[in-house]
């Protein structure tokens, strides 16, 4: 263990907050896989567009989830990548289901913005992205998976 003294933690949701991200995400990514899969199974011709939707928000939050909780540039990455389509995601279906409510005849995760979720849809993803800025180390953001910056030990 010696020959990690001075190393970075890494750079993933296992540890801190990044716990408590990982986690939310991980029930989010269950409960929409579980409600996607309901609503295609049973009634998809009611309202295609909207269970498509659930179902590409469910894959949004899987994703998410993985990448949150893995170490590494790619990784984060993919998370931020993740964060950013479930934000403009949420903002346009949000929107969308609010001026034109016809367009979605049952609600998706993320239509009026999470509403039936208490907009945690619409809060999650800037946590996120908040987070990933925060815990990216700054000299190592142009450097590939296991080159370290200047003034940091190689392990």
């Amino acid at each position: 263990m010696d020959d990690l003294k001075g190393s970075a933690p890494p750079a993933s949701g296992a540890h801190g907050a990044g716990r408590v991200l990982v986690a939310v995400y991980a029930v989010f990514a269950v409960a929409a896989v579980a409600r996607a899969a309901v609503q295609i199974s049973s009634r998809f011709t009611e309202a295609p567009v909207a269970y498509a939707l659930s179902a590409f928000a469910a894959a949004v939050y899987v994703v998410a989830t993985v990448a949150l909780a893995r170490p590494g540039r790619g990784a984060h990455r993919l998370a931020t990548a993740a964060c950013s389509i479930e934000l403009a995601g949420v903002l346009v279906v949000g929107t969308v289901s609010l001026v034109v409510p016809d367009a979605f005849p049952d609600a998706t995760v993320w239509s009026v913005y999470g509403r039936g979720y208490l907009f945690i849809p619409l809060v999650l993803p800037v946590l996120g992205l908040l987070w990933l800025r925060r815990s990216a180390p700054a000299d190592d953001h142009q450097l590939p998976d296991g080159v370290r910056g200047p003034g940091r030990p190689s392990g």
